[in-house]
């Protein structure tokens, strides 16, 4: 094929999903001059399954990213249609914010984002080869021959690479919803040394919403709690949020189900990759859990300006004339008529333990892997990696150290340091689980964490950075009106009528707090705290109940600094290390830790093994 010189620019990102969207977005707005390459335009932003963003653990991902300066909390606020908080009735640490979004709204609203951002070309195309120099990335062509010269790679190619989608006996190979899928770029990856892997996910059929009987479902409202995006004012009122319905399966489902389980490719052999365990197709569910008389289930709208449902919670792969059945077996889809039927979908992916904690390629300087590509799932695990690989390069290209978050920093750095330390043997979901230390990486805190790092990476425009000030010097002030002196008469009357014994002595509100009242309830009683946002008091009522609990934390955080501040040699040949297992000198080896902290997560690396190394440091002190 005849080459072509396209344009020689800074940086090239491979895809333009949510994570190839943060990636483009952060190198384009740090100067960086940045070419976006994209199978199809349309499928900017496109979300091929959920129609939301946020949800548990994920609604962390998404507050932080917007701290930092990226752009999916700013879009999803845009594009909401309904939200609501995960675990309201749980500690602070582990609520998180969700949201149902317009699915083609968000897509349109991202392009246009994408066609006014300065230092940002689109083209579609598909990336046939990475080209490298003396181990350095210089550049991609195109299946049509077009080079595109460059110094940094971000490659975003979600579950486009290598795709094929499965429903029942019949097989296409064929991207997400239809798309085209990208065949040229993985044997290019293999040859530069990538191990390549093969995950699978899936997505349920899409429902003609006037064929469905809500009366007999359970409505699920919207509810007025605050935004993701700290450049969102406030959300809508919970009456004019679109609602959403529950549903649940039942004994017939799961007879349909078990009974015909050698039509289903996940047991018949037709699928052999390896699925998201935190995220399993109905079939799964049902074999798995066979003592469970129901699974619940989520009818959520596609859009505003569309008859579109989403079930979450039925994804199959099942051929047609079976998921019909399943389906309408749910009551309330007697009579529905499925508009796009469910599949599952195989992509290629590569090993995540292949990359720095920076997400740029141990194999080749200057290419960055973001999303899906890494073995995760998720839009917003995807658009938190593209953040960071996309800013690491900008920082790269501009002479800067780079980014890498801490565990005790936030969810992103949890993510990326289990990817990078732990690798993953399926697609890999965010849980608050995961981290340690979640009850400082809360969501309501996610600007006072990470704001000042975005700031100083030259993300956080000075928009941004103006209203986090406003919003520390709004905290301060509250904390202040907390610490004062109650009302007794008010005070008194209120703690009794929690059932607590009178007041002897005066209180502060912050007293209140620590006897277990609300600030929602002193802010009503007391008539304070007009116009403070709602994340910023919860954020304040959180630090004052759970101030031992937070202290015990930061004796944690410090103590594992201590290990994460001990360099580890980058040459170090372990192989040479007397006391060290077999299995750690292999673990140590390929994985190369930064520092003694990212060792002693390796799976496989023991205490003692933490132990030599130590030793090994000292000494060579």
């Amino acid at each position: 094929m005849q080459t072509f010189q396209e344009t020689t620019c800074d940086a090239v990102v491979i895809g333009a999903g949510h994570a190839g969207a943060e990636a483009a977005l952060a190198l384009a707005r740090t100067g960086c001059r940045t070419v976006v390459l994209t199978l199809n335009l349309d499928s900017i932003g496109f979300m091929p399954c959920n129609p939301s963003v946020g949800g548990t653990a994920k609604g962390h991902l998404v507050r932080e990213i917007d701290a930092l300066g990226g752009e999916m909390g700013v879009v999803a606020d845009r594009c909401a249609l309904q939200y609501r908080m995960l675990n309201e009735g749980k500690g602070a640490a582990v609520r998180s914010l969700r949201a149902q979004v317009d699915k083609n709204r968000y897509h349109t609203e991202m392009k246009r984002v994408f066609e006014h951002t300065e230092n940002l070309r689109v083209v579609q195309g598909e990336a046939a080869e990475l080209l490298t120099e003396n181990g350095k990335i210089v550049g991609v062509k195109t299946s049509y021959g077009g080079v595109f010269s460059c110094r940094a790679v971000v490659v975003a190619t979600g579950v486009y690479l290598g795709a094929r989608t499965i429903t029942g006996t019949h097989v296409r190979e064929s991207g997400p919803n239809g798309f085209e899928r990208a065949t040229l770029l993985t044997q290019n990856l293999a040859a530069l040394g990538f191990r390549i892997r093969r995950f699978k996910t899936g997505t349920p059929a899409r429902l003609d919403g006037r064929t469905v009987d809500y009366s007999l479902l359970t409505k699920q409202p919207g509810e007025a709690t605050y935004p993701f995006s700290y450049l969102t004012p406030h959300v809508p009122e919970a009456e004019a949020q679109t609602p959403c319905y529950l549903a649940y399966t039942n004994a017939q489902t799961h007879a349909l189900i078990l009974d015909n389980l050698d039509r289903a490719p996940l047991y018949n052999g037709e699928i052999s990759s390896t699925g998201p365990r935190y995220c399993p197709s109905i079939e799964t569910k049902v074999v798995r859990f066979r003592e469970k008389s129901r699974h619940q289930l989520f009818l959520e709208p596609e859009g505003a300006d569309t008859g579109e449902v989403y079930v979450q919670g039925l994804s199959t792969s099942l051929p047609h004339d079976l998921q019909k059945e399943v389906y309408r077996s749910v009551e309330g889809l007697a009579h529905a008529e499925i508009m796009r039927y469910a599949y599952a979908i195989e992509y290629d992916c590569i090993d995540s333990l292949d990359l720095l904690p920076t997400l740029e390629s141990k194999r080749v300087a200057g290419l960055y892997f973001a999303g899906q590509i890494n073995g995760t799932s998720g839009y917003e695990e995807a658009a938190a990696q593209g953040l960071i690989a996309g800013l690491n390069a900008s920082l790269a290209l501009r002479g800067k150290a780079p980014l890498v978050l801490r565990r005790d920093q936030a969810y992103i750095g949890v993510l990326i340091d289990d990817l990078v330390t732990k690798g993953t043997e399926e697609p890999y979901r965010m849980m608050t689980s995961r981290a340690e230390f979640r009850l400082v990486l809360r969501q309501d805190n996610a600007d006072e964490r990470l704001t000042e790092i975005g700031y100083r990476a030259g993300l956080v425009s000075e928009e941004r950075h103006t209203i986090f000030l406003q919003r520390m010097a709004i905290k301060g002030h509250t904390m202040s009106a907390l610490n004062a002196r109650a009302d007794q008469k008010t005070a008194d009357r209120l703690v009794q009528e929690h059932g607590q014994p009178p007041l002897t002595v005066g209180v502060t509100y912050a007293d209140l707090i620590r006897r277990g009242i609300g600030i929602e309830e002193i802010k009503d009683v007391f008539g304070l705290f007009e116009g403070v946002p709602v994340d910023l008091l919860g954020s304040c009522e959180t630090e004052i109940r759970y101030a031992g609990y937070l202290k015990r934390s930061e004796e944690e955080i410090a103590r594992a600094r201590k290990m994460e501040s001990a360099p580890l040699p980058p040459d170090l040949d372990y192989a040479k290390l007397e006391g060290l297992r077999l299995e750690a000198r292999e673990k140590l080896a390929a994985i190369r830790p930064l520092n003694l902290g990212q060792a002693a997560r390796i799976s496989g690396v023991s205490p003692a093994d933490i132990a030599v190394l130590t030793v090994y440091l000292s000494m060579k002190k």
